[in-house]
């Protein structure tokens, strides 16, 4: 019992958000939140990892792993089919119908993935919990330790292709002044000095921003205007396309998250992101 409380503690300390962070567009307040869970079409998903999830999760949340979603093979992290992507999800009680509720363990990185991944199915209604302690508290939101009882459900894909980018798109674009391939690795994978993983450098022509960078140290996401000004210092204008990639597009999911946020009309996550391009021959530069 010790240990429930004081993981609860510590969860409840993830989702602390600095004063004036957004919580727009698709990202929701817990006030939002707890009102949103209380409708019958709504359904919850934790993105967290499955020892957290097991420990302590939010009432009625059922347990997605981001990897589950992945082919396997040689590229890692590419998405499975929406087939079998639609399956699986409705074998969790999600449906492009619902109203869907997503959060992780405080990064909004895992909860970003899958959020991209629902959207590209065609899901319209898909919110991610921002974090903020103080409302988090106030709007009571219930957590557990015990699994949720799952009832299936039909997930009828009707794919988005407009913000998902693949091999052909990429290097057929890889050197078009309307597009801007924005690389959200730290900037010792993007430069090639990193050990581990090993990197070979960037794509062409790819700007960098890596993905803590537009959070704040606890994980909330920075200001409207601090978003736009670091954007706006690597060439991400909203009159282009921006391509998000990463090693297996994990990263890139929480940057189209704010871009969207911000009103950017035209972005696509890569989801081959590096190890495809690599996989393929596709050129770097350090």
């Amino acid at each position: 019992m010790k240990n429930i409380k004081k993981f609860t503690t510590l969860f409840v300390a993830f989702i602390l958000i600095a004063t004036g962070a957004i919580a727009q567009g698709d990202f929701i307040s817990a006030k939002d939140f707890s009102k949103l869970s209380k409708s019958k079409n709504a359904v919850i998903i934790s993105a967290q990892s499955a020892k957290n999830y097991k420990l302590s999760h939010i009432k009625g949340a059922v347990f997605i792993d981001h990897h589950d979603l992945y082919k396997a093979g040689a590229v890692e992290g590419l998405i499975k089919s929406p087939t079998d992507l639609a399956k699986y999800f409705g074998s969790k009680g999600v449906s492009e119908k619902k109203d869907i509720l997503i959060y992780d363990d405080g990064t909004n990185k895992y909860a970003a993935r899958i959020y991209w991944i629902l959207k590209y199915l065609g899901a319209p209604n898909v919110k991610i919990l921002h974090k903020d302690m103080g409302a988090w508290r106030s709007a009571r939101v219930m957590i557990t330790k015990a699994k949720t009882k799952v009832t299936p459900a039909t997930f009828t894909p009707k794919l988005n292709k407009s913000i998902a980018a693949d091999y052909n798109y990429v290097k057929a674009n890889i050197s078009n002044s309307k597009v801007v391939m924005l690389d959200v690795r730290h900037i010792t994978e993007y430069n090639g000095t990193i050990a581990k993983p090993v990197s070979k450098g960037h794509l062409p022509g790819a700007k960098n921003l890596e993905w803590k960078k537009i959070e704040t140290k606890s994980g909330a996401l920075l200001p409207s205007s601090e978003l736009q000004s670091a954007f706006s210092s690597v060439g991400v204008t909203k009159d282009k396309t921006i391509v998000l990639y990463c090693g297996t597009s994990v990263r890139s999911g929480i940057v189209f998250v704010a871009l969207k946020s911000l009103g950017y009309a035209n972005v696509k996550v890569y989801d081959g992101a590096y190890n495809e391009w690599d996989s393929k021959g596709g050129k770097f530069e350090k």
